[in-house]
């Protein structure tokens, strides 16, 4: 009776197996996704996500809504918008940078929150530590300050007769604190002089590229924020006209800079993907420590140097993982 007893269980059990597993299938995540910039210029970041998400079974409109909303580069909005998706009901609320990241979290204390990708998550407040953030809020950084030393280091070796250059940044954004700090220290050590230009607004980008060449500039760092990196063509188009050499995150190469440097922003919008499927399988934000790049792309344009009649040292050529010609 005992043996016959245990069948009869057990068979009930794997009876059940299939029907909660079609029922968690059956769920629709909902995810909503806080852009700073607009939908048209965080097309590929978004689709790099989406992508990260069918790999792992969750299919837009079918099994999984996305609830977007965009700030269309005013990050003044983003805390309305925030609170919007708070207010929808979703399952996660995934960002990327740090002003959409702060929104997000002033907006929520309960909802998880998934950053695709942020300068420095630490000083800006917006998790305790990389190992064990805390709260509600895990992802992904991409050491913006060091980011920004390293860029001024390649400026030196293309042009090593520069004494002054130039910063093209976004005040709006907090990341820009430490940002700013980290070029500073690294300009003192190879003896340059930094002019800060900032622009708050597409508008200011003409502008602060008149007053580059009103001031005699020869280089400018473009430093890592949504607003500013989603017109990459423009800023490149700009700083060719003004004959000014420019270096700014991998995507400004490709845009027309001369050189780019930093991580590939579509492949961690990818990888955001696999921390919603941990948290949606009920994985703790809390205890997902913070993923921090280890891979970063150094890309020369050639064809942009030589139209500045630039010789690229052949050191940095051996050195770039990629050579736009």
């Amino acid at each position: 009776m005992k043996r016959r007893h245990f069948i009869t269980l057990l068979g009930s059990a794997a009876a059940g197996w299939p029907l909660r597993a079609r029922a968690q299938a059956n769920k629709i995540v909902r995810i909503g996704f806080l852009g700073g910039e607009s939908a048209v210029e965080s097309a590929s970041r978004v689709e790099g996500f989406r992508s990260g998400l069918r790999d792992l079974g969750y299919i837009d409109g079918s099994n999984t809504v996305i609830i977007y909303r965009w700030a269309e580069g005013n990050y003044e909005r983003l805390p309305s918008l925030a609170a919007e998706l708070v207010r929808s009901g979703v399952d996660v609320i995934v960002t990327g940078g740090t002003p959409g990241s702060l929104a997000a979290k002033q907006a929520t204390a309960t909802i998880p929150i998934v950053i695709a990708n942020i300068g420095d998550p630490v000083s800006t407040g917006v998790v305790a530590s990389i190992a064990r953030p805390g709260g509600n809020i895990t992802g992904q950084s991409f050491f913006s300050p060091e980011l920004g030393g390293k860029r001024i280091e390649l400026l030196k070796e293309m042009m090593p007769q520069l004494t002054q250059m130039a910063i093209l940044f976004n005040p709006n954004n907090p990341i820009n604190r430490p940002t700013l700090q980290a070029m500073e220290t690294t300009a003192q050590a190879y003896r340059l002089e930094l002019q800060q230009f900032p622009v708050r607004r597409p508008s200011e980008f003409e502008g602060a590229f008149e007053r580059m060449e009103h001031e005699s500039i020869l280089a400018v760092a473009i430093d890592d924020d949504g607003m500013v990196a989603a017109r990459a063509g423009e800023v490149a188009k700009l700083a060719s006209k003004r004959r000014i050499l420019s270096i700014g995150p991998k995507e400004f190469a490709q845009a027309g800079c001369v050189m780019g440097y930093g991580a590939d922003r579509v492949a961690t919008y990818r990888q955001t993907a696999k921390f919603v499927d941990r948290i949606i399988k009920g994985a703790i934000p809390a205890d997902i420590p913070i993923e921090q790049a280890t891979k970063f792309d150094f890309v020369v344009n050639l064809k942009s140097a030589k139209a500045l009649g630039l010789d690229v040292p052949p050191i940095l050529l051996v050195r770039a993982d990629e050579v736009l010609e």
